[in-house]
């Protein structure tokens, strides 16, 4: 890699499969094994049958899993990397969302774009303008340092939603994302703009965070009713009390709660705190009464 200005991010054993080459899906494609090699201006698949390098000026999206065929299976976790129109599927003996995290890094660390925060606070509109911003990308986290010396850290596994609307940015009509997170205690939106791929890019990163936090946990009727408590800013301490419930049964469900991802200990003699998932049950539990 001796391109002028050009350094090593990731060098690493790995396989990878191209599914889609020129827009037209191949038939039993098998995996190649060799290097994986990622700059911060390429990505290299060196095999016995040659070497591959793909500008990262030409990566469209990264996503997960992708549906193919058979020969896919043997190799259990993967990225799929689409540029032009091709996909090409990538496993590493690193961890893969290790790589991942790389990957996102070497195509939009030091990236400009506008943001603002928080644009909703709290449930409610904030007067606030928009800024310019430069984006890095760490494991489990878009980290936006804003012009003005605000920084802001979107935990990936701390997204509530992520909506893509149409805005008025600087007096134009842009492509917006809308992100919902925490900050502290308080449910921010945080939004963003910026050249198309970017922001593709960013949804697709922001949505992975999002779809950790859907659903798919079962609660009793009596977890609910701590997490409404909670939700409607009851502490914890006061739940027993306010529930009529035993202290030893509130700390017994709270357990239950931090070890299904709703609900996270803030510090021993059990305060705890909502977590997105915790957020989005209570509230659908809410407006379920």
């Amino acid at each position: 890699m001796s391109k002028e200005g050009e350094h090593k991010i990731t060098d690493t054993k790995g396989k990878f499969l191209q599914v889609v080459k020129n827009g037209r899906k191949l038939n039993d494609p098998e995996w190649t094994s060799g290097r994986v090699l990622l700059s911060n201006k390429r990505l290299v698949l060196a095999g016995n049958q040659g070497k591959r390098s793909i500008p990262l000026s030409e990566v469209k999206g990264l996503k997960g899993r992708y549906d193919v065929n058979q020969a896919v299976a043997s190799v259990s976790d993967y990225l799929s990397v689409e540029f032009g129109k091709n996909v090409v599927l990538i496993g590493t003996s690193m961890d893969v969302e290790e790589f991942e995290t790389d990957l996102y890094g070497a195509l939009l660390n030091q990236k400009m774009i506008l943001t603002k925060h928080p644009a909703v606070e709290g449930g409610v509109v904030q007067d606030t303008d928009w800024e310019k911003a430069r984006i890095k990308i760490t494991e489990g986290m878009v980290n936006v340092a804003i012009a003005s010396g605000t920084f802001v850290g979107i935990e990936l596994d701390d997204i509530g939603s992520v909506e893509r609307a149409t805005r008025t940015v600087k007096g134009e009509q842009r492509t917006v994302l809308e992100v919902e997170h925490t900050q502290g205690d308080t449910s921010v939106q945080t939004y963003v703009s910026g050249q198309t791929r970017r922001c593709a890019l960013l949804e697709t990163l922001f949505e992975k965070g999002e779809r950790k936090n859907e659903g798919g946990v079962e609660l009793d009727e009596t977890e609910k009713e701590v997490l409404m408590a909670l939700y409607s800013g009851v502490s914890s301490f006061e739940i027993p009390d306010f529930l009529g419930m035993d202290v030893e049964e509130v700390e017994s469900i709270f357990e239950r709660l931090i070890e299904v991802d709703v609900l996270e200990e803030v510090r021993k003699r059990r305060e705890v705190s909502l977590k997105t998932r915790g957020r989005n049950i209570a509230s659908e539990s809410i407006n379920e009464k």
